[in-house]
């Protein structure tokens, strides 16, 4: 095998007035960019080594960086100092000086200490997975919850980076006069900075975890039942969510189109309503800091009625990006039960040549959680709602009434929130054959004491 795969773009030598970057569109300044994915074959990873680099240079271009030289590196083993052995940082010192990269990203965890030492040898910026992630974060957020659970990701990621790089960071003076001692050093102050500025993050993000539930609660009195769509990042549930419910969320074909959450009402074949939420993406190696900040936003996952799993079935990698998903569930506290009857949505099959298209299609017909469908296309979008007011319908039970023709609002009430499977007027009364939820069977014989069973 090859120590190395080389995909380099030789860049074009800079103008004096687009120094360290290139024209991008609409005339936007693009820095330049290098991207290498480290990998061990003894780390028994499920994916491609190739199909890891190409999804980080999809995150590097997602935040409008010009990648010039994307390459994977085979590690015999990570050294403490620099993760690279001295062959690669030979190999790219120069690459990086004669395309004057400002940014060098590696696809793998890198120590404070690690960030460092590269950036010396290199003499520009090095980010790590966890770091590119969290600049997308920042760059995508738009909600005000959003931009704080992004600074509370970024500020408990920066807190360990507080390395003594540069000859400021010695002890400040304390006390008064020349009797005082040698105080506290400046990585201690910075440190306390951002636990103060953490604590206070955290309180704004307990608020809005306090406003969520009690709009939580008022959707369990009207009360709709709420779907989740979770998946991959770029898997299309935004496209997805569109195509169901008419709205016009941002759905591009990049990594992380969307962070902030957004709930639209849908009506089902059935005739009741549900509340379908588009949620962030998900992929692998998943800061823990994100999840743990994203967490008032992804509960909106955990309170769910049903979770849709949306996976892009064209991608090489759909196996391992399923198991990301249901990884990141499962650090989310996703009750085991409720893990298992997850609706999946095999979802781009407009991409994929006939004979696998067809494969998908029996696949999905002999698994009855499992279904097939283009969100582009619209292709299979009819099944998908049939099965989701199937799933919901489940715990629903049928009653026989007998209503007077008169009390013209509680037939109306069941028309409007069950499902109403047969009905025979006769004389002064309506004979009729509804299903309705168990807590809605409540609720109508609590407000219409005139009916009676059938």
């Amino acid at each position: 095998m090859k120590r190395r795969t080389r995909t380099r773009t030789k860049p074009s030598k800079p103008t004096p007035d687009v120094k360290n970057g290139s024209a991008g569109r609409n005339g936007k300044l693009l820095e330049r960019a290098i991207v290498l994915h480290p990998y061990r074959k003894a780390d028994g990873a499920t994916r491609n080594a190739d199909a890891c680099l190409q999804e980080a240079v999809g995150l590097a271009r997602a935040i409008d960086l010009d990648v010039v030289c994307a390459e994977t590196v085979r590690l015999e083993k990570a050294r403490p100092a620099t993760l690279l052995g001295p062959g690669s940082l030979e190999t790219y010192g120069p690459i990086i000086a004669e395309a004057e990269v400002a940014v060098a990203i590696l696809d793998h965890p890198v120590t404070p200490i690690q960030q460092r030492n590269l950036e010396r040898a290199w003499d520009c910026k090095v980010l790590d997975r966890t770091g590119l992630i969290l600049e997308i974060f920042g760059e995508r957020a738009r909600t005000r919850e959003g931009r704080l659970q992004v600074e509370l990701a970024h500020l408990s990621y920066q807190r360990s980076r507080l390395v003594r790089s540069w000859t400021h960071l010695e002890r400040q003076r304390g006390g008064a006069g020349f009797l005082g001692g040698p105080g506290e050093t400046q990585i201690e102050a910075d440190r306390r900075q951002i636990d103060d500025r953490i604590t206070r993050i955290k309180r704004e993000l307990s608020r809005v975890t306090r406003t969520r539930d009690l709009h939580r609660r008022a959707r369990r009195r009207v009360p709709y039942p709420v779907v989740a769509l979770v998946g991959y990042t770029n898997a299309g549930k935004s496209t997805l969510f569109n195509r169901l419910s008419g709205a016009h969320v941002a759905a591009e074909d990049q990594l992380f189109a969307t962070l902030d959450p957004t709930m639209r009402a849908v009506r089902l074949p059935s005739g009741r309503s549900m509340i379908l939420s588009d949620t962030v993406g998900f992929v692998s190696s998943l800061p823990t800091s994100l999840v743990a900040a994203f967490r008032a936003t992804l509960e909106e996952v955990l309170e769910a009625d049903l979770i849709v799993h949306v996976r892009d079935i064209a991608h090489p990698d759909t196996a391992a990006q399923k198991e990301d998903v249901l990884s990141v569930l499962d650090e989310l506290g996703v009750a085991e039960q409720r893990m298992g009857s997850l609706l999946e949505i095999r979802n781009k099959i407009d991409l994929i040549d006939a004979p696998e298209r067809a494969a998908v299609a029996n696949q999905a017909a002999r698994d009855g959680d499992v279904l097939a469908l283009s969100a582009v296309t619209g292709e299979g979008c009819a099944a998908l709602l049939q099965a989701i007011d199937g799933r919901l319908g489940a715990e629903r039970c049928v009653l026989e009434l007998a209503i007077d023709l008169s009390d013209g609002a509680a037939i109306a009430w069941l028309y409007q929130r069950g499902e109403v499977l047969s009905r025979q007027d006769d004389g002064n009364l309506a004979h009729i054959r509804v299903g309705l939820d168990a807590a809605d069977a409540a609720r109508f014989e609590h407000r219409f004491t005139s009916a009676s069973a059938g």
